[in-house]
């Protein structure tokens, strides 16, 4: 508390205001032995020299996705970013603005979104998008609020093959608006009926494409069996870039689509800052979270651009905001801009081919191996093998302690259960080498020996 200019007085009228007694019990929802019980176990003061050698000495026991192969995916993923993406984000007049609230000044950004939005709209085959939001999994909890104020409806179905983080936020995100999320269980081999949860009283399916598992399926008969009992198709994607090779969202009947962009213009970046996609038919764009750039002309005739809609609480009346978090992530979107602007329709779609056929050529080496199994018949750059009689995230560590990141055991996703536990979900990218996939599939077949 020493940084809050408080008194003890005013803190014990602010926690009689709450209703509580103490900062503790602020705090009692954090589960047990979750909270520190004292300081840190770190000295209380070094010198700044001695401080930067401390933490360099403590980055180095890391193991970086560049230093060695690399196939962790399942909702992040490593590709390259040219460097012109990041020498022009960082020029003054990008690096330092701030939300176009006055659009004679900010044409600039104001026209960079708009051309983000195009993108977007193009990429995912809707017809409006938004400014961007913070990140897909946001994106996805807006997107069933969004459902739920077009249907007036409060059931959400979840596909069992949505990434379970993403499930877990629109859970949290959700809970306290009254909505019922109707989830599904794992479908780690990509069979599951949907079109049977479907009743009345549903305001969206939410389904991932390609899903957590790296399947890819015909969404139409969903989006079908949504609309006919007056629900709406939200599809989530996770890999951004498999939309320049597979079919669009919108060319399926999706009525919603929330996306992670990072795979475009983005690093990795332990975690975030990402960039959140959120596309849409145009008569839905008044329920749409965010902010969309529109483009005018002025008094003289010239091409212009504006805030056509900000429905955010900071721009109107709280009670008529769709949404009190959906600011944008401006410099990730314009990273994503670039990114897209220098490859161009051909370029991504060579990006997506080649990510494609390095995904297959690993799937391929590794169904060689006795023991593995593939579980996908139609996949883009990821998907799940099974190892039969093993603990995939033993199998993880293992051959992390060789120098190979080898994907993410679904355990750590799906925590206590045991029918997920042999079940790993590898990634393959662009920046994967035929050395690579080697240097695994030789580590792998060392290790189930």
């Amino acid at each position: 508390m020493r940084y809050l200019p408080h008194s003890p007085a005013e803190r014990t009228s602010i926690l009689d205001a709450i209703g509580v007694e103490a900062i503790d019990d602020l705090f009692s929802d954090v589960p047990e032995g979750k909270l520190l019980n004292g300081l840190v176990d770190l000295p209380k003061a070094k010198g700044e020299m001695e401080v930067a050698r401390e933490l360099g000495s403590l980055a180095a026991r890391n193991t970086t996705a560049a230093s060695v192969p690399f196939f962790v995916g399942c909702g992040a993923y490593r590709h390259h970013v040219p460097a012109t993406v990041d020498h022009l984000i960082q020029r003054s007049e990008f690096l330092k603005s701030y939300t176009p609230y006055q659009p004679e000044v900010s044409q600039g950004t104001l026209q960079t979104l708009f051309e983000f939005q195009t993108q977007v709209a193009l990429l995912t085959g809707m017809e409006v998008a938004n400014a961007s939001m913070y990140d897909g999994s946001t994106s996805a909890a807006e997107a069933v609020l969004m459902a739920h104020r077009i249907t007036k409806r409060d059931k959400a179905v979840i596909s069992g093959g949505l990434h379970p983080q993403y499930r877990d936020v629109i859970d949290t995100i959700t809970h306290h608006s009254g909505s019922k999320l109707a989830v599904q269980p794992p479908a780690p081999t990509g069979n599951e009926d949907l079109a049977s949860t479907i009743d009345d009283e549903t305001s969206c399916v939410v389904v991932q494409y390609p899903d957590v598992y790296g399947h890819i399926r015909d969404l139409s008969p969903i989006a079908k069996s949504a609309h006919e009992r007056g629900a709406l198709l939200i599809v989530v994607v996770t890999e951004i870039v498999a939309l320049g090779l597979i079919e669009s969202p919108g060319e399926m009947g999706a009525d919603i689509v929330a996306a992670e962009g990072q795979s475009i213009g983005n690093g990795l970046n332990f975690g975030g800052p990402y960039v959140g996609l959120l596309a849409s038919h145009q008569k839905h764009v008044r329920q749409m979270p965010g902010r969309i750039c529109g483009q005018t002309v002025d008094a003289d005739g010239k091409r212009g651009f504006v805030l056509t809609l900000s429905t955010r609480e900071q721009h109107i009346r709280r009670e008529k905001a769709t949404s009190n978090i959906c600011t944008n992530s401006g410099l990730c979107a314009l990273a994503f801009t670039i990114h897209l602007s220098l490859l161009g329709q051909s370029g991504l779609r060579k990006l997506a081919k080649i990510n494609h056929a390095n995904a297959v050529a690993l799937a391929d080496q590794l169904a060689k191996i006795n023991g593995i199994e593939l579980l996908n018949s139609a996949f883009f750059n990821e998907f799940t093998i099974r190892i039969q009689d093993s603990d995939a995230a033993d199998i993880v560590e293992q051959l992390a302690s060789k120098d190979i990141l080898a994907g993410v055991p679904i355990s750590r996703l799906e925590q206590g259960n045991e029918d997920l536990k042999d079940l790993i979900i590898l990634a393959s990218t662009e920046i994967n080498t035929a050395d690579d996939r080697t240097a695994l599939a030789n580590a792998l077949m060392e290790v189930l020996q």
